[in-house]
């Protein structure tokens, strides 16, 4: 019996959106696939999507077809795809497995044999990207014969009758092509997204991903307003790309990229009823509740001797802390978290160091550091 109906529901009871990570088998090596699984999972992935290496992968885009040729050279085949799945069974019962490919080596192997030996290896559904609705019948007979779903693609050019034919024959949620093109490729418009979410759902009554082009924090959190699940590949594969020289550390980095993407999607939790963003564009999504630290005075209202005599009135945001106040944080200002009191202004360069009691006051500020409303 799949997972996957069971782990939607219990996300959306929670109020929280999946964060699916996709990673090709075997890549850059077959060690490597099952502790990533559980890197990935302890990291806030609910349900891991696994390629099945193929020769002639068309739906992808470079870095994913790189990875697959580095899984070929290590003769990585379904069957030992299922062997992996198999192993990480073996410690986790609970979160759903997904294989991502082709149909070739499904026939090969035979539909029936192959949902048979999926269910057993502990796999909870397919995607098989070259399977149009109008021609899944067999296999969709096969997999839900084993308790298996067949989850299915829907492109941003998907008419109205297509994505109901889709809805009719898919199970375990659906997946949004959100660019045209292959993985990896184009921008991402969220706003456009969404406009598109809401006729399949009308259409699709299952849990609807978006995937392609998601590539870091800000994109995952924007789409994560919309959507019921948030789907990277093409930015994870490409870190592993980076360390296939170092397989031992893939894990670790794969796993931190993840869990900054884990804590900008639940940020969004509570902010908006999916269909309907509430922010503007991705890069200005999941911004941090307290405004941001202004900006310091300039050098010439550097901190003075406590003897000499009161600086001019800086805003009020810039007026002078006891020295107890906290260090300025290190990131750019619009990212800074505010603390309680402003950060004391730097100190000016040396011929503006400390004066005797006699020194005139300085200037005043620049109209540039006026009070705000």
């Amino acid at each position: 019996m799949s997972r996957i109906p069971a782990t939607f529901e219990r996300l959306r009871a929670q109020g929280r959106t999946a964060l699916i990570p996709f990673v090709t088998a075997g890549d850059p090596e077959p060690r490597v696939t099952v502790p990533l699984m559980h890197a990935m999972v302890a990291s806030g992935a609910d349900l891991i999507e696994l390629g099945v290496p193929f020769s002639d992968p068309i739906a992808d885009g470079p870095v994913i077809q790189r990875a697959t040729e580095r899984a070929l050279l290590h003769r990585v085949s379904l069957r030992r795809v299922l062997d992996m799945v198999r192993l990480f069974r073996e410690t986790d019962r609970d979160t759903p497995v997904v294989l991502m490919g082709y149909l070739n080596p499904i026939e090969v192997m035979g539909y029936t044999p192959f949902a048979a030996q999926a269910r057993a290896a502990g796999v909870d559904g397919a995607l098989v990207v070259d399977v149009p609705p109008e021609e899944g019948h067999d296999l969709v007979a096969a997999l839900r014969g084993e308790g298996l779903d067949l989850v299915y693609l829907v492109a941003p050019t998907s008419t109205e009758e297509r994505i109901s034919r889709i809805g009719a024959v898919a199970s375990g949620f659906v997946y949004y092509v959100s660019v045209k093109g292959v993985t990896g490729a184009g921008h991402l418009d969220v706003m456009e997204v969404a406009r598109r979410l809401t006729p399949i759902r009308a259409r699709v009554g299952l849990p609807l991903g978006v995937g392609f082009g998601i590539k870091d924090a800000p994109t995952a959190a924007a789409v994560a307003r919309v959507a019921d699940a948030v789907i990277v590949g093409s930015a994870i594969v490409g870190r592993m790309e980076q360390l296939a020289g170092a397989p031992e550390a893939i894990p670790g980095a794969v796993a931190e990229f993840l869990l900054s993407l884990r804590r900008a999607i639940d940020g969004v939790r509570g902010q908006g009823a999916r269909g309907a963003p509430t922010s503007g564009p991705p890069s200005l999504a999941a911004e941090p509740q307290s405004a941001p630290a202004p900006p310091a005075c300039p050098p010439s209202l550097g901190a003075k001797p406590e003897s000499a005599p009161a600086p001019p009135a800086c805003p009020p945001s810039l007026a002078a802390k006891p020295e107890s106040a906290p260090a300025p944080p290190a990131g750019p200002p619009s990212l800074a978290a505010k603390p309680e009191s402003a950060p004391a202004p730097p100190a000016g360069p040396p011929s503006l160091a400390a004066k005797p009691e006699s020194a005139p006051a300085p200037p005043a500020c620049p109209p540039s550091l006026a009070a705000k409303s």
